[in-house]
């Protein structure tokens, strides 16, 4: 298995940034509406052409809406030109209790149905609240793989001791909220000893839910449902203001810029996105970056952020 899982880590790390599908088909926070899925297409045909083929996915994203989204919008390509990564559904049901060992398999078969896909390139787990142990969770990831399901496995929100308790099956991700905005994986030390250990770090929530876009301000406050790095836009003011500056001297976006710093930190910086406009102004993350001066100007305006007890421990 080693040597499977060391092919799709390679096979992850072909896109420097990824496409987050969480907003698609999801209703209850995103409001979603079908006619919105024409621009997403468009979006991941500019990501294409810009080199960004991963898109990352999950069983709760909209009832498994989005994976089905996600289907139509790879369908006909050839297997080998993009990534797929979905994540394996944590809230305790009574499948998890009669088949403990085998739910992670049993619901990436139900994804793989949505995806129109035979295996994906990755499979997380999405969070630490599983009412299966770590080792039985391990084992059923091991399954996945070795049945041919899944090139590789993962995991999202792990803080780094639990990370580290996920033995019997390598892991080739850990995906936790990192960002300007929060800083936490990388002064708690997870992101390095993901480094360490030859682990990719994906950034989720990479521009805050929209908070390092430039496009909210505190009289143009965000969403109330975009709950995630919920801080009063007041607070994080001074944070975009350095954001602005620095994307004023490259000529480029406010967005590129937050995006770039997470590059700079050996992210694989996932974000979400429903516009072509959105996926324009992402790419221009690409192929440049920050100076070190710059990142440190970042630093001194960035938060470290916060862990809940429930779920977000990465």
């Amino acid at each position: 298995m080693q040597k499977v899982l060391q092919t799709g880590l390679s096979l992850s790390m072909s896109s420097v940034s990824g496409i987050g599908a969480w907003s698609w088909g999801d209703k209850a926070t995103f409001h979603w509406t079908p006619e919105e899925e024409s621009a997403v297409a468009a979006s991941w045909q500019e990501c294409l052409r810009n080199g960004v083929n991963f898109i990352d996915t999950a069983q709760a994203y909209g009832s498994g809406e989005s994976e089905r989204i996600c289907g139509r919008l790879v369908a006909g390509m050839a297997r080998g030109s993009f990534v797929m990564q979905t994540k394996y559904y944590v809230v305790p049901q009574t499948t998890d209790a009669l088949h403990p060992s085998a739910a992670p398999e049993r619901k990436l078969r139900a994804s793989l149905k949505n995806l129109g896909l035979d295996h994906v390139d990755i499979y997380l787990v999405h969070g630490p609240i599983h009412m299966q142990s770590i080792a039985t969770v391990a084992k059923g990831l091991a399954k996945c793989v070795d049945h041919g399901l899944a090139t590789c496995v993962g995991v999202a929100n792990y803080s780094e001791c639990d990370m580290l308790a996920m033995h019997g099956v390598p892991l080739a991700v850990n995906q936790c909220e990192y960002s300007v905005l929060r800083r936490h994986p990388e002064t708690s030390g997870l992101l390095q000893a993901c480094k360490d250990r030859g682990i990719v770090f994906q950034s989720y929530s990479s521009l805050a839910q929209g908070r390092l876009t430039g496009r909210y301000s505190a009289r143009n406050p965000p969403p109330k449902q975009y709950r995630l790095s919920s801080y009063k836009m007041e607070d994080v003011e001074p944070s975009v203001a350095a954001l602005r500056r620095i994307a004023a001297a490259w000529g480029t976006s406010v967005a590129a810029v937050a995006l770039n710093y997470n590059l700079c930190k050996g992210c694989t910086a996932v974000v979400g996105l429903t516009k072509i406009q959105q996926a324009e102004e992402n790419c221009r993350a690409l192929g440049w970056r920050l100076t070190d001066e710059e990142v440190d100007e970042i630093d001194g305006v960035s938060f470290e952020g916060y862990t809940t007890a429930l779920w977000q421990q990465g």
